[in-house]
């Protein structure tokens, strides 16, 4: 075995790995990233109003680009979150199926980046008042990369809940299984109101943040 200074490769290569409360932490930064920068920017770009606009539609226009990077940053924030709950659950069932479902909600958020929301209501400056009346194929992309992203990471939260019942944590197993419920509320309200969307996905993103906080709370020291 190759040795540098008397260290293994093999034992030098392991202690670069990201340790496990690093990538928990990419978990409980990626809702807060996405809501506050999406916060900042809706307030401060002309023409958007969060009772008309989709967050997703500051993709669009000279400063889209900011949004999009949000998307991409989001999606690797809670893949990293994903790999951290992998290590933290190791041998549980939960640990198997929860971070892939998690992984599947941080590929749908970089899949928005690439594949942009419509204009419309407004937005961005130009675009006509009334909303689109049909979708365009990357609009239709971008839709249906959220509607499986959160519906993945409800998923993620109903196995999760069971893992949080296992272990007795009755408050986190109940609220775990009822965030899906308000996730799935607020998509079906968004045919009413862009809100209940906003609100819905909102709710997903913080209880992400809540549960892998939790989690890292519960960590063993030597995963730390």
């Amino acid at each position: 075995m190759t040795q540098t200074i008397g260290v293994p490769v093999t034992a030098r290569s392991a202690s670069a790995r990201p340790t496990t409360r690093v990538l928990l932490a990419g978990g409980v930064t990626a809702g807060p990233l996405f809501l506050g920068l999406g916060a900042v920017q809706g307030l401060t770009r002309e023409g958007f109003d969060f009772t008309r606009n989709a967050i997703s539609q500051l993709s669009l226009g000279d400063l889209g680009w900011i949004q999009v990077t949000s998307f991409l940053l989001t999606g690797m924030l809670a893949a990293a979150g994903g790999a951290g709950i992998r290590r933290a659950l190791d041998g549980a069932p939960a640990g198997t199926w929860a971070p892939r479902l998690i992984h599947v909600f941080g590929v749908s958020f970089a899949l928005a980046a690439v594949f942009t929301a419509d204009p419309g209501a407004g937005f961005p400056a130009g675009a006509p008042q009334a909303p689109a009346a049909s979708l365009s194929w990357h609009g239709a992309a971008h839709m249906l990369s959220a509607m499986v992203g959160f519906l993945a990471l409800s998923a993620a939260f109903l196995v999760l809940a069971r893992h949080f019942a296992t272990h007795r944590q009755r408050g986190w197993a109940v609220s775990s299984r009822l965030v899906p419920l308000g996730i799935l509320a607020g998509f079906a309200g968004s045919s009413a109101t862009v809100l209940a969307f906003t609100a819905g996905a909102g709710l997903g993103l913080l209880w992400l943040t809540a549960v892998t906080a939790r989690l890292m709370t519960t960590l063993p020291a030597a995963q730390k």
